[in-house]
């Protein structure tokens, strides 16, 4: 392998796998790609329901989250993806962009280009959308976008019931209107995962001028005089190794390993890097700073009929689940397991929907962690717009140890307001009438729980994240911003942050679509030299 490429990209996830791909598309460039974790070759991977099994530390960063204050003290559980395609290779598939508000505010920040105007463009170039033709969808891009194939009953008495509970039917969150109930479209291609490594990086392995790297965990940035000239990993977590950029270095780890990154490499608040003896190249108050994520909180219900996908997995039923997926693509399998939910507002003053619910036809608690006997029925409510700000940090100096993640759950009073507005909406559409047929009785927290305080101490004993980390190394014009509107790190020559960690607020929904929307964005400003 050469020791030195003209771009090297850090990270193969979401923005990362795009960012690659775009880069390469010039047969007089060469790129690397750098991914910690190994090839995403796992069957469970690509089959669409196999991400509820990827829980374990194989292709899993299994972060925890410091003491959450807020939340009894928790070290909450904080997954995310370490393989080929980062978290797209083993979240839940479902493909939403947020509002056009959300943009917006990034462009009022002072991000100019980053409006929803400027931001369209670079969703309709990603997808390929299997059902939309219209000025909000695209056709022919690498991200396959679908219907899913099947829905449980359950998911569809959940439309009707939130309709009955007065929320309006969309037929397209992503479209013109994002307030509604609809059944979620997702990233598969042929009833398979389509993952940023699928779409991006695996269909394009032709290229002789694209290197993917596995199992290269980065250590270092290398700097010389202001100027980014490489990037030091350790192979297989052990071996060190260096490559050096003849023009740019691209970092793309994440909301949570790109200011570690950066952090280790000298580039951050000044007093936080020299306490751990850590060399200033450059002091840059704002890595780490401005983390956000959503927060679930979920109620669970018995169910009435053996209707939901517990117990699916047990060994006879996996087994002809498995020759009814291979054989004809239909069946359990196929589940996305969220498949179908709704944004709405907590109040007329809001400017947009600030709360989601998924319905998820089985018990998932404790990011499924927790097994409960029987059938059951999950629905997961999330203030999608908290006002709560965390950070991450160092933890120390070793680059194999995970940082101190904080993302300041419900530190906001605001939050908790929006939190209880969207479990009081769950528990409506719970009630509705077309469920009826299908639930027995509350589970979690149970119908004995009804004050508020005692709602509350539900929520801090069962609240969890959302999967949606950003902000790290926000894109703005302030003191604070760590990346300009072209994505550069300010002060820092040949380096920049692609990734979810530049957007300066949290967008209305899940992060997914967003991500690999500014790994094309990002990807059209370097060619370009110029926000496009």
């Amino acid at each position: 392998m050469p020791k030195s490429f003209d771009y090297i990209v850090i990270g193969a996830g979401a923005a990362g796998c795009a960012v690659a791909n775009r880069l390469s598309e010039d047969p007089n460039v060469q790129v690397a790609i750098l991914e910690a974790g190994p090839k995403d070759s796992s069957p469970l991977i690509h089959m669409p329901a196999g991400f509820t099994k990827l829980v374990g530390e194989a292709v899993n960063w299994q972060f925890k989250t410091t003491e959450q204050k807020q939340v009894n003290n928790r070290n909450m559980h904080y997954p995310q993806g370490r393989t080929l395609g980062g978290s797209t290779s083993i979240n839940a598939m479902i493909y939403i962009r947020g509002h056009r508000l959300d943009y917006d505010e990034w462009e009022d920040l002072g991000n100019k280009g980053w409006g929803y105007e400027g931001v369209l463009p670079y969703f309709k170039k990603s997808e390929n959308n299997e059902r939309f033709s219209n000025e909000f969808h695209g056709q022919g891009g690498p991200v396959n976008v679908a219907d899913q194939t099947q829905s449980n009953p359950m998911t569809r008495a959940f439309v009707r019931a939130a309709q009955e509970a007065g929320i309006p039917y969309t037929p397209d969150h992503n479209g013109a209107q994002q307030e509604g109930v609809s059944y979620y479209q997702v990233t598969q291609r042929n009833v398979r995962r389509e993952s940023a490594a699928t779409a991006y990086l695996h269909a394009y392995k032709h290229r002789k001028n694209l290197t993917v790297i596995t199992e290269a965990w980065a250590s270092k940035i290398l700097v010389e005089n202001g100027k980014a000239v490489g990037v030091e990993y350790l192979h297989k977590r052990k071996q060190k190794r260096t490559l050096f950029a003849n023009a740019e270095v691209v970092l793309s780890a994440g909301a949570v390993n790109s200011p570690k990154l950066l952090l280790l490499s000298g580039i951050g608040p000044a007093d936080e890097l020299k306490a751990f003896g850590i060399d200033v190249i450059h002091d840059s108050p704002g890595v780490g700073k401005n983390f956000q994520d959503h927060m679930d909180v979920y109620i669970a219900a018995e169910c009435s009929q053996p209707l939901s996908y517990n117990g699916e997995d047990r060994w006879d039923k996996a087994v002809r689940h498995g020759i009814q997926y291979l054989l004809y693509k239909t069946g359990p399998v196929t589940a996305c397991v969220a498949e179908a939910g709704c944004f709405i507002k907590s109040s007329d003053e809001v400017r947009s929907p600030d709360i989601q619910i998924h319905c998820l036809p089985a018990y998932v608690v404790d990011h499924g962690r927790k097994r409960i006997k029987g059938h059951g029925i999950t629905i997961n409510t999330c203030n999608l717009r908290p006002k709560s700000i965390g950070s991450v940090t160092l933890r120390s100096t070793n680059p194999l140890d995970a940082p101190a993640i904080d993302p300041n759950f419900l530190d906001d009073p605001y939050d908790w307001k929006i939190s209880m507005e969207g479990f009081k909406w769950g528990r409506k559409i719970l009630a509705s009438p077309a469920f009826e047929p299908y639930i027995k009785r509350e589970l979690m927290p149970g119908p004995e729980a009804q004050s508020e305080e005692e709602i509350k101490d539900y929520i801090r004993k069962w609240s969890k994240t959302d999967y949606h980390p950003v902000g790290s190394c926000k894109m703005g014009v302030d003191d604070m911003a760590v990346v300009d509107p072209q994505l550069r790190v300010n002060g820092i020559s040949n380096l920049r942050v692609i990734d979810a960690s530049i957007m300066p607020t949290l967008i209305s929904g899940n992060t997914q679509a967003p991500s690999i929307m500014v790994g094309e964005k990002g990807a059209a400003i370097m060619k370009a030299g110029e926000v496009v």
